[in-house]
């Protein structure tokens, strides 16, 4: 009969992946030896091998695991039938907070995810894309006509310029947390995509159904 899981494993796999996240964001993944990432986690080097095959195996998981944390806050706002601005300002304050405490992963997630394997990739990039369009559809909800003139893609990416980098200049000791950033960010935006709105209506009208 196959041994099953010690009660700890769960634990111990998740003190690894945020070991190993810092030490990927630091030093990149290439640069970051199985030796180097069982010293950072704290474990012996056969140890390392009990939990995860390799590196590659480990960059999957972080990756993975952290886009469903997100996903998982895109689920638990939905589920408060919020109105459409409120529901995007919730949006903006939760990942906000998330990317205060998860600095390491998301690093990791920008710079190294192109070194997994083909079909890791492609499952972990179908999951940022159901992030995007939970973003996109809630900008859309606010500014429906948005869709119509296709930049509800464009001004979702251009918030996640906005807000993705904050971690590294909004310091822990500052004035401001990211909480207090994140009306400020919402209400930027907004009145941003607003004055395009009217910008674009002036520009070029959206044509009316007659024929």
């Amino acid at each position: 009969m196959a041994r099953g899981k010690a009660p700890t494993f769960d634990l111990q796999r998740a003190s690894i992946l945020r070991a190993a996240a810092g030490l990927f964001a630091e030093k990149g993944f290439h640069n970051a030896s199985m030796a180097a990432l069982a010293q950072a986690c704290g474990v012996s080097k056969p140890l390392l091998y009990h939990y995860y095959r390799d590196k590659g195996h480990i960059l999957f998981d972080i990756a993975d695991s952290y886009i469903d944390e997100l996903l998982a806050i895109v689920a638990s706002v939905e589920a408060r039938k919020l109105d459409a601005e409120s529901h995007f300002g919730e949006l903006v304050t939760r990942f906000m907070e998330e990317y205060e405490h998860a600095q390491d992963q998301h690093m990791v997630l920008v710079q190294d995810v192109k070194f997994l394997q083909q079909e890791q990739a492609t499952h972990v990039a179908e999951k940022q894309r159901r992030v995007v369009a939970a973003f996109a559809d809630a900008i859309a909800r606010v500014e429906p006509g948005l869709a119509a003139r296709k930049l509800d893609k464009p001004v979702t990416m251009i918030l996640f310029g906005m807000i993705n980098w904050t971690f590294t200049w909004l310091r822990a000791d500052g004035p401001l947390t990211f909480r207090d950033m994140a009306p400020v960010v919402r209400n930027i935006f907004l009145n941003g995509v607003r004055g395009l709105m009217r910008a674009e209506s002036e520009r070029m009208p959206v044509a009316s159904g007659a024929g």
